[in-house]
């Protein structure tokens, strides 16, 4: 089964703004997530209990935390998000994030880059 792009783009959108700007990462994860969660950050756990709990504690650390999602590209299984973060009382970041998506159009893979804008 072909992967729906666009669908695969409206999902990537709506996982990263639920879990980092409505900060409810448990919910993102239920509604989008694939059975298995592989996390290649470095800073955040593999698996979806350590993507919760990260996100979590970045909720309470950084009340008022908003990314606005620039551009969405998608390719076969995978969508790439270019995005502005900010952090109060912290930089601004750009970042690329990668989500990979299975069969069934959820979400099983992720990869980022974070930069600090100038």
């Amino acid at each position: 089964m072909p992967h729906d792009l666009q669908e695969n783009k409206r999902n990537a959108i709506a996982f990263y703004e639920m879990m980092f700007n409505d900060c409810k990462p448990r919910a993102a994860i239920e509604q989008f997530a694939g059975d298995d969660y592989i996390q290649h950050n470095p800073h955040v756990g593999d698996g979806k209990e350590a993507f919760i709990d990260y996100f979590e504690r970045m909720a309470l650390a950084y009340p008022g935390k908003v990314t606005h999602v620039k551009r969405a590209i998608a390719e076969g299984d995978l969508v790439v998000l270019h995005c502005h973060q900010i952090w109060p009382g912290s930089d601004d970041y750009a970042g690329m994030d990668i989500f990979r998506f299975d069969q069934q159009g959820k979400i099983v893979e992720h990869w980022d880059v974070l930069k600090v804008m100038p």
